[in-house]
């Protein structure tokens, strides 16, 4: 999910440390979502608005992976924007009658082998971070399919999102993935896989 691909700041100031970090982040959104308010941004372009990177992976499927990639600076600027757009679209979505500010909901895609840093021992991490910013976060217990990757699910108005995927990102900073990760690919099923094996294999044509 991070990266410190630019780490070039040791020894120096905190702030200075973070600002030479890579991030990167994938959240899973519902395919309206991102054709609708980052279609702009398909393709690895810059999201408008930030120095971010993102990309929307392709396909049929109702979920889509949203990559985003760049400055930490530049990556939560770019996780506010896509909060507060999605604030704005369920604000649209109701009868003007609603009392206070809809929740949000961002689902981030984690390889499993670093939640249990994001948990913490006992449940202590993740409960801190719930207390400190006030969103609600969930860590699914199962991996998503196919994949050695879980979803973290956070609910919030958006100022309590970002500080909470702001610390989220600091504890996975700190603790790297262990062993290769499976990327999660929304849509792909089992027998996609095995077809592609035996493809792979080289089965001879029959005759």
């Amino acid at each position: 999910m991070a990266s410190p691909d630019g780490a070039s700041g040791v020894g120096g100031s905190p702030e200075e440390t973070e600002l030479s970090i890579t991030l990167t982040l994938r959240m899973l959104m519902h395919g309206k979502v991102t054709a609708g308010g980052l279609g702009a941004a398909r393709g690895g372009a810059a999201m408008p608005g930030s120095s971010a990177r993102i990309t929307i992976s392709e396909g049929s499927c109702p979920e889509r992976i949203t990559t985003i990639t760049g400055s930490t600076d530049a990556v939560f600027r770019a996780v506010s924007m896509i909060a507060f757009k999605l604030e704005e679209d369920l604000g649209a979505g109701s009868d003007g009658a609603a009392a206070g500010r809809a929740p949000v909901t961002l689902r981030l895609v984690i390889p499993a082998s670093q939640c249990g840093s994001l948990i913490g021992k006992a449940g202590a991490k993740i409960r801190e971070i719930r207390e400190s910013t006030g969103a609600q976060v969930q860590v699914a217990g199962d991996l998503l399919p196919n994949s050695t990757e879980r979803a973290v699910t956070v609910s919030g108005v958006p100022d309590t999102i970002i500080q909470c995927v702001r610390q989220i990102c600091a504890v996975i900073l700190e603790s790297p993935p262990k062993g290769a990760t499976i990327p999660y690919h929304p849509g792909l099923s089992l027998g996609t896989i095995l077809l592609s094996a035996n493809q792979v294999r080289g089965c001879s044509p029959l005759g």
